[in-house]
């Protein structure tokens, strides 16, 4: 074992009083501050830029509606009735002609609305009269000036705001940048992660035998990095032995590197000797968190170009694993791809959480209509009560008693 400054027995948080672990919050902090500023711009066509964050605020290229629209199928009518329909109709993605006082033309909704008309005159609220030949309206007074046309600019003006920098690229935003008559949107470069899964006991298919058990986390984290903003680049497994691990640290060209395991002080955990050997710096060794407290977070040398690397290693427990993803590598991803921080979700707890006697826990909840409810099946190594969950709830040291407000982090969609 190597006796450098990062040895086994004076490295914070592994047994040198004077080095307590980092406050769970705090933790979080240094992993924002490690990203330091938003990977640059780039430009990306809309279906690409999916995921990413806006590197500038999204600005109206035109009004919305561009141009008066109805809002209902019926008669667009010119002043008051009754009307003398016009031939023939108006549908959407027509020019329809102006139209003079006193009269009317059928209109579909989402069409333009002719010059001239003062309001839409729904189908149901319509008449013709076989006598006359006339559009009347019932009940009387329906059409009134505006009514049920939809105005240019009510949504937006051209230049508008509609969206500020730092916006997550949601479907909901693609359709929102199309409607405004974006092809192309400036966003921020997605950080690349290179994920090593460490140990030999791990399986890659097949249930658990001859004292080996399957691996969880490579399946479970890959999508769960990707919904936090990263390009995955790599997953791979490493054996139980310093050189690959010190070779696969060294060589890595990702943004930042993500281990599982190997972040205790076992008879095989070689990652801080590793990252010792490397010349990396620790930033974050230890966390005053459960489950996953032996998590840390590291800088790494630059890579041949200049870029700065960051690693985080999880702990190989599955649930440990995932309370180091949340604390440490969402927000350094985050941070990193530009993205703006989400507002904390805080609710009532609709029974008593349970916590640890020292430091802040993370409980896989349910959220009900009474608040958040802890799950069974909570132990570090289990995925259960988890795979149930929608919510990790932020107990703070000796626990929340029932009706009590907690903060509750969602879950990646992944």
């Amino acid at each position: 074992m190597s006796t450098s400054p990062m040895n086994r027995t004076t490295t914070p948080g592994r047994g040198d009083p004077a080095c307590p672990a980092v406050d769970w919050e705090r933790a979080g902090e240094l992993a924002r501050e490690s990203a330091g500023p938003p990977l640059p711009a780039v430009t990306r066509g809309l279906a690409e830029a999916l995921g990413h964050a806006l590197a500038a605020p999204l600005r109206a290229l035109t009004d919305l509606p561009p141009f008066d629209t109805s809002a209902m199928d019926g008669w667009a009518v010119a002043g008051p009735g009754p009307w003398r329909p016009r031939a023939g109709g108006v549908l959407a993605g027509e020019e329809p002609g102006p139209l003079g006082a006193g009269t009317a033309v059928r209109i579909a909704t989402g069409a333009p609305v002719p010059a001239g008309a003062s309001a839409v005159l729904r189908r149901e609220h319509g008449e013709i009269e076989e006598s006359t030949g006339l559009l009347s309206e019932h009940p009387a007074g329906t059409a009134v000036p505006g009514r049920d046309i939809r105005p240019r600019g009510q949504e937006c003006r051209t230049d508008d705001v509609l969206l500020p920098a730092g916006t997550t690229v949601t479907a909901r935003v693609l359709g929102l940048a199309a409607a405004a008559g974006y092809d192309r949107l400036a966003v921020h470069r997605r950080p690349t992660v290179e994920l090593l899964v460490l140990g030999d006991e791990l399986l890659d298919s097949g249930p658990p035998r001859n004292g080996r058990v399957r691996d969880a986390l490579g399946p479970l984290l890959a999508p769960w990095l990707r919904d936090s903003g990263a390009e995955l680049g790599c997953r791979r497994r490493i054996p139980d032995d310093p050189a690959p691990l010190r070779a696969a640290l060294r060589d890595s060209t990702a943004d930042v590197v993500l281990t599982t395991g190997s972040t205790a002080a076992g008879p095989v955990d070689f990652l801080h000797d590793a990252l010792a050997a490397t010349g990396a710096r620790l930033l974050v060794d230890s966390v005053a968190v459960r489950p996953g407290h032996p998590m840390l977070l590291a800088a790494l040398p630059p890579a041949s170009d200049g870029r700065p690397r960051l690693l985080v290693g999880l702990p190989g427990n599955p649930l440990a694993a995932v309370a180091g993803t949340v604390t440490l590598a969402v927000p350094l991803l985050r941070r990193l791809g530009g993205h703006t921080d989400a507002e904390p979700l805080r609710t009532a707890a609709a029974a008593a959480l349970p916590g640890h006697p020292r430091d802040t826990r993370l409980l896989p909840v349910r959220r009900t209509d009474r608040g958040a409810r802890p799950l069974p099946f909570d132990g570090p190594a289990m995925l259960r009560g988890l795979a149930c969950a929608d919510g990790l709830a932020v107990v703070p040291p000796g626990g929340v008693d029932a009706g009590a407000t907690v903060e509750v982090l969602p879950l990646s969609a992944g």
